[in-house]
This record gives structure tokens, sequence and C-alpha cells, in this order.
């Protein structure tokens, strides 16, 4: 890409992240050799999130099989998964006092089961180490192995997000190498699982906006997440990684995020964040207010 970029308005300008909140996260990823998607994303709000003490773990590695055209995360060839990365996820974790964790992953299309078995890991090892903590997953679309989300499944996560990120008439072009409707049938089948069965997860969705979609297909998009029983959901601007990336073609303003939300809790989502900063995990925890738990001991 060669074109400028379009100039950021005010309201996306954050602070840049600084303080002893901020360095102890940092220092406690670094001592424990973890990746975060706010760092490998570039995300916005790492200093909002940081200085609140969270942070959203990033697993598998911090190379993508995919190379999304709107993604700031490295591509290539991954290397093999960690066999220790779960425990160091869930140390970090009790290190850092969470009640409400996060996790997420690059794609990883070269393994078998698309690394469910290490978001399982993540839940088991979570489990042991903060009782009663709330775990939030974020799983790429597994090529719509059944038996891959399965195993995630049987980890009881209270909440299994997967993002539709763009329009389908964009997923072509943006998003090649998925499927909108395999994210779409994902979904369907985490919401058919909390229907089904006492405390199942909640199924939650995000997308980006400013990529070339117009408001009527924002619409299309929300309708279909509603089909498909998704009722935790966020909305957020794009913002282009490098120059080589795809380009912003309009920043949407705070007042039609609103309208987007207003439009959203009319549909019947239940949770909705949508905001020129917000990222898909951004705040998360808000969602589940009642969730506190003290740090436990480790598992053996």
């Amino acid at each position: 890409m060669d074109e400028a970029p379009l100039r950021k308005p005010p309201w996306l300008k954050v602070p840049l992240p600084r303080g002893p909140a901020f360095a102890a996260v940092s220092r406690t990823l670094d001592d424990l050799g973890l990746h975060t998607v706010c760092r490998e994303a570039r995300c916005p709000n790492r200093g909002e999130c940081f200085t609140a003490g969270t942070a959203t773990f990033l697993i598998l590695g911090d190379t993508c099989s995919r190379d999304c055209r709107y993604c700031g995360v490295r591509h290539g060839i991954p290397g093999p998964p960690d066999p220790e990365e779960p425990e160091r996820v869930a140390e970090a974790a009790r290190r850092l006092l969470l009640h409400y964790v996060v996790i997420t992953s690059v794609t990883r299309d070269d393994l078998p089961d698309g690394g469910a078995s290490v978001f399982a890991a993540c839940i088991s090892f979570l489990r042991h180490e903060i009782p009663g903590c709330r775990i939030e997953i974020l799983v790429p679309d597994f090529r719509g192995d059944r038996a891959a989300l399965e195993q995630v499944l049987e980890a009881r996560p209270d909440v299994i997000n997967h993002n539709v990120e763009v329009v389908p008439r964009l997923f072509p072009t943006l998003r090649p190498q998925g499927s909108y409707r395999t994210s779409l049938e994902l979904l369907r089948r985490v919401s058919e699982r909390n229907e089904s069965t006492d405390g199942g997860p909640a199924a939650k969705s995000g997308l980006m906006v400013g990529l070339g979609e117009t408001r009527e297909e924002i619409s299309r998009v929300l309708e279909d997440l509603i089909e498909a029983g998704c009722r935790h959901l966020t909305v957020g601007q794009y913002q282009q990684p490098t120059r080589e990336h795809w380009p912003i073609f309009r920043w949407w303003t705070p007042e039609e995020f609103g309208s987007i939300e207003a439009e959203a809790r009319q549909m019947g989502f239940r949770h909705i964040a949508a905001g020129p900063l917000v990222r898909s995990s951004y705040r998360a925890a808000r969602a589940f207010p009642e969730a506190r738990v003290e740090p436990a001991s480790k598992p053996v």
C-alpha cells in the first residue's frame, strides 16, 4: 500500500503508557517469556490495560500461519508449541492477581487440532491456580474442525469469543484463508452448547469498522450474529498497523458507534462494547462484574 494514512482524529489519540503498574505487568510477561496480543497487535489500549494490571495472553507463539491484510501480528511459519506455556500463563495470572483471564492465540493451521489442546491445557491450569476465576478465550476458526472445538468446549471456559472481524463482502480480500460462514457456524455451536448445558460458555464475537464496509452491512452482520446465538459483541475502529497493511477508508465517529450499540441492544445483545478504541478483549470483565476471587496455590 502506498497511500498516505488518514490523519488520526482526536478521539483516537491516547497517552503513551507509563507508570509502575504498567512496568510491573511488562516485567511479569518478560520474566515468564509470554506474549500478549496487546503488544503483538499494537493495541492502542495496552497502556490502560497494563496500568490496570491486566493483559490478554497470546499463546502458541507470536507467528501466525495466516496473513490477514489488516493484522499487525507477525505471519510466517510458526515454531512448535511450548509444552510449558499453559503453566506459565497460569503463573502470570496468579502473580497479577487476575480474577478475569483472557487468552487468545495466533492461528495455527499447521497443527492437527489448530491448537485446541493448548487452549484446554491453559484453562485447566488456570482452574487449579485461581479457583473461581472467569476465563474468556478468543479462538481461531479451527478450519471448521468440530473435534477441535469440542476439546475447547470440554474444558469449560466461561466465554468463547470468535471474531468475524469484517463484513462478509470483504472476507475474500482481507481474510482469504477464512470463511464468514465457518465463523458463524463456530459461534452457533458454542451457543447451542450454552443452551443445552448448565453453565455452558457464552458466545461472543467482534467486528472492526473503517475497512470499507457500509452501515447497512454492519446491520446485516449483527443480524447474522444474533441468528447464530451470539449475545456478546464488540465493535471497534480499525487502525492500520503499517503502510503495507489494508488502508483505512474512514474514521467512524463516537456518535456512530453509539448508534451501532443502540441497534445491537435493540436486537437482543446482552453485552456490547462499541467505540473507536474498543477491541475484542477491552474491559472484558465488565460483562461479569460479580467475578472476584483470591489467588490460590500453584498446581502440583
